[in-house]
């Protein structure tokens, strides 16, 4: 899980984008959207079987087609694998009793369940999770400085990427523009995920902000998440804020007392 770092949130937001479906109507044992974002939040969009560990997406003729499939650990059913009585339909279907797996593992799982009882797969979510935190985690730092350094080397990579093909460029009027298409995949690919990455370096080190550089980030948070809205789940917010000027200032004169 090297590049985990590279294909984790473009492979997450991926999953929304084609509307795949992960083969899971079990009626109330079946997971609800938000749950079914956290799943594959926690993936990082691979396998979470460890001695699989394969990716959830496989290029097919230049397309991305998704084999991620929901299983439960313990069974949507009552003669279902690892079957549990006592757990009711809700149950089921939340987020600690699911796993995402590819589908040859989902099917070698239910298929042989004696083999693969509910604290094994329980083990398996719980480390792969761990891997996608260390992959993920941010830093906390003893000085703006320090931060402010962390803090330029994320927003180069979208800055650099919003001068080359953003949409303030000429061919900003052509929606069909071959740019327009490179910029609508950075976004998912690059920018989103940075921006991210940027939330939680900044929400880690929140005790070296200024009153007014908190505000600015939360404009950002929400900059970001109109960002989310339009390009992974296409539903515009209007009153999403536009990137505010004054994170280039973020962490950028080293202070004593005169925080707010």
């Amino acid at each position: 899980m090297d590049h985990a770092r590279d294909c984790y949130y473009g492979l997450l937001f991926c999953q929304v984008v084609v509307g795949i479906s992960m083969g899971c109507n079990r009626g109330k044992a079946s997971p609800d959207t938000n749950t079914q974002r956290r799943l594959f939040a926690a993936s990082g969009g691979y396998c979470q079987n460890p001695g699989c560990n394969e990716p959830l997406f496989v290029e097919v003729d230049a397309q991305k087609v998704s084999i991620a499939e929901m299983a439960h650990i313990f069974a949507a059913e009552d003669d279902g694998p690892r079957a549990n009585p006592d757990f009711t339909a809700e149950e089921r279907g939340k987020f600690a009793n699911l796993i995402l797996l590819c589908a040859n593992c989902h099917t070698v799982i239910d298929k042989a369940p004696e083999s693969f009882p509910d604290n094994i797969i329980k083990e398996w979510k719980s480390d792969h999770e761990a891997k996608i935190a260390a992959v993920f985690g941010s830093v906390s730092y003893d000085n703006r400085s320090d931060a402010r350094r962390a803090f330029l080397v994320l927003t180069a990579r979208t800055k650099s990427i919003h001068r080359r093909i953003g949409p303030d460029n000429e061919y900003k009027w052509n929606a069909e523009a071959d740019e327009a298409a490179e910029w609508r995949h950075h976004v998912q690919q690059t920018i989103i995920p940075t921006n991210r990455a940027i939330l939680t370096l900044l929400d880690r080190n929140q005790d070296l902000l200024l009153g007014s550089e908190i505000e600015t980030v939360e404009l950002f948070r929400q900059h970001v998440e109109g960002l989310e809205r339009r390009h992974i789940f296409g539903t515009p917010l209007p009153s999403a804020p536009m990137y505010p000027e004054e994170m280039k200032r973020l962490f950028e004169v080293e202070v004593c007392d005169e925080r707010s």
